[in-house]
């Protein structure tokens, strides 16, 4: 997440990161797939997306088998990996800077409103896993509402 005034937003390598894990939870098998398959399936380039997956797998979210039928798989089940988890992985901790109150007109009402809206998206992307953007892609419903805990 990069903090563009106090509220986090999802980059590009962060989108990518998501896009390829969950092309591999929809075609989930014993068999790993290629980087050359999860580019095609997500028209995604080979080259970046090779990078992406270099990071996901230190951080331990995918597996790779190298050689002759070679790829990746997911290291876990689509249920135990979050949103949050794959941006981690490509672009640190999710965190939220809010930088210090001025004392322009109604600038600290504003800065409350950019935090909330940060906190929101990271309660979003801490719940929502894999196993919820398949089934939401196989039977297009839209996620449920996210309720305060």
């Amino acid at each position: 997440m990069r903090d563009h005034g106090g509220v986090m937003k999802v980059s590009t390598r962060g989108d990518y990161a998501a896009r390829a894990l969950l092309s591999l939870a929809l075609h989930e098998s014993d068999r790993p797939t290629s980087v050359k398959e999860i580019a095609e399936r997500t028209t995604l380039p080979q080259p970046y997306l090779e990078q992406i997956l270099l990071a996901v797998k230190g951080a331990g979210l995918v597996r790779s088998k190298r050689g002759v039928g070679g790829g990746y798989v997911l290291a876990r089940p689509a249920a135990e990996i979050t949103l949050a988890q794959i941006l981690g992985a490509v672009e640190g901790p999710l965190v939220t800077v809010i930088g210090e109150h001025d004392h322009c007109e109604g600038h600290c009402a504003l800065q409350e409103v950019w935090f909330g809206v940060s906190e929101e998206m990271r309660l979003v992307l801490e719940r929502v896993t894999l196993a919820d953007l398949v089934e939401q892609t196989r039977v297009g419903h839209p996620l449920p509402a996210v309720t305060p805990s």
